[in-house]
């Protein structure tokens, strides 16, 4: 991984840059995780608020019930629908921000740790045995 890396959505709109290395790499396997990418699992990454930025556009959001507490906050480009961002809770600036592998420019370098919300995951999904696995969310990070 080169940083920093970059990212966008599909038509665009919408541009990021990450100047840290993610906190971790994960895939999601929660109903809406499945729903919005209309697969087994989201793949993402967790950055620190501070090292994640947008160089071009306006991400939309939309908030789904969340296990842990409140909403939680998904951005979108408004242009192609394309899910960006994740891992936010809605009001208040979240510590970090997750984004969607698939965004990156270069998605080849995205290894995931784990898997979480297993407990909703598809019979017909093969995850990694060799990756650490949590029934719904995992600890929280210890640095940003």
């Amino acid at each position: 991984m080169k940083i920093p890396f970059t990212g966008g959505c599909s038509c665009g709109a919408i541009r990021y840059e990450c100047t840290a290395e993610p906190t971790m790499m994960f895939k999601c396997h929660c109903l809406d995780c499945q729903q919005v990418t209309g697969s087994g699992f989201a793949p993402g990454l967790l950055l620190s608020r501070e090292a994640f930025r947008l160089t071009r556009g306006q991400l939309r959001y939309h908030f789904t019930a969340s296990l842990a507490r409140g909403k939680h906050k998904r951005g979108f480009c408004p242009e192609c629908g394309s899910r960006v961002t994740g891992g936010e809770f809605e009001g208040g600036e979240s510590l970090f921000v997750g984004v969607l592998a698939g965004t990156l420019d270069d998605p080849s370098w995205f290894r995931p740790q784990m898997d979480f919300f297993t407990s909703d995951a598809q019979p017909w999904d093969q995850m990694d045995p060799s990756i650490a696995k949590f029934e719904q969310y995992p600890p929280l990070p210890t640095k940003k």
